[in-house]
C-alpha cells in the first residue's frame, strides 16, 4: 500500500502555552458576561473577574509572551523616580524561527480581548451601570498594559534586529568578501 506524504500546514509549536494564553482571557470575559445571568452579587463578580484578568495578565506577561513571541517586558522606577521600560527578546536568529501560528494567536487574542472589554464598557455605559464600569476598567487596564508593553518590546526587538543586520552587513568580513567577489 502506497502512502502519500501528507502536507499539513504549520501547527502550533506550543499548544499548551497557546491554550493557557487563551484560557484566562476567555474565562474572564465569559465569567463577566454569564455572571449577569446567574450571580446577583457585584462583589463576587468583581473579585472573580478581576482575579481571572490578573491571572491572564501574569500568564501573558511572564509565560506566553516569552514562549510564543520571544518577548518580555517590565517597568521599573529608577533612583530619580522615573518610570523606565525594560525589554528582553530572543536573539535575531531565534526570533526568525518563531512559529507563525503561535505569534498570530498571541497578537490577535491580545488585541481582541481589549476590544471585547471596550465593547462591554460601551454596553455598561448605555445601561448606566457605573459599578460594572469599574470591573471593566480594571480588566481593560490590565489588557492594555500588556498591549503597550509588548508593542514597545516588539518595536525594540525589531530595532535590535535591524541594528544587528546592519552591523553584520557592515562588518569587515562581509565587506571584504563582497569586495573580492566583485573584484573591487
Amino acid at each position: 500500500m502506497d502512502q502519500q506524504p501528507q502536507t499539513v500546514g504549520e501547527n502550533y509549536a506550543n499548544p499548551k502555552t497557546c491554550f493557557f494564553h487563551v484560557l484566562f482571557k476567555a474565562a474572564a470575559l465569559a465569567f463577566y458576561i454569564l455572571s449577569a445571568l446567574f450571580v446577583n452579587n457585584f462583589v463576587i463578580i468583581f473579585v472573580i473577574t478581576v482575579l481571572l484578568a490578573a491571572l491572564d495578565f501574569w500568564v501573558v506577561k511572564n509565560v506566553s509572551g516569552r514562549i510564543l513571541v520571544g518577548l518580555r517586558w517590565w517597568n521599573e522606577i529608577n533612583d530619580e523616580g522615573e518610570s523606565v521600560w525594560k525589554f528582553e527578546c530572543l536573539d535575531a536568529e531565534s526570533l526568525a524561527r518563531m512559529n507563525k501560528k503561535d505569534s498570530f494567536l498571541f497578537w490577535w487574542t491580545l488585541y481582541l480581548t481589549a476590544a471585547a472589554w471596550i465593547v462591554l464598557g460601551v454596553f455598561s455605559l448605555i445601561r448606566l451601570q457605573a459599578d460594572y464600569l469599574l470591573v471593566i476598567g480594571v480588566c481593560m487596564s490590565l489588557s492594555i498594559a500588556n498591549i503597550v508593553g509588548f508593542t514597545k518590546c516588539n518595536k525594540d526587538a525589531k530595532k535590535n534586529l535591524q541594528d544587528w543586520t546592519r552591523n553584520a552587513l557592515l562588518s569587515e568580513g562581509v565587506r571584504s568578501r563582497l569586495q573580492s567577489a566583485f573584484g573591487v
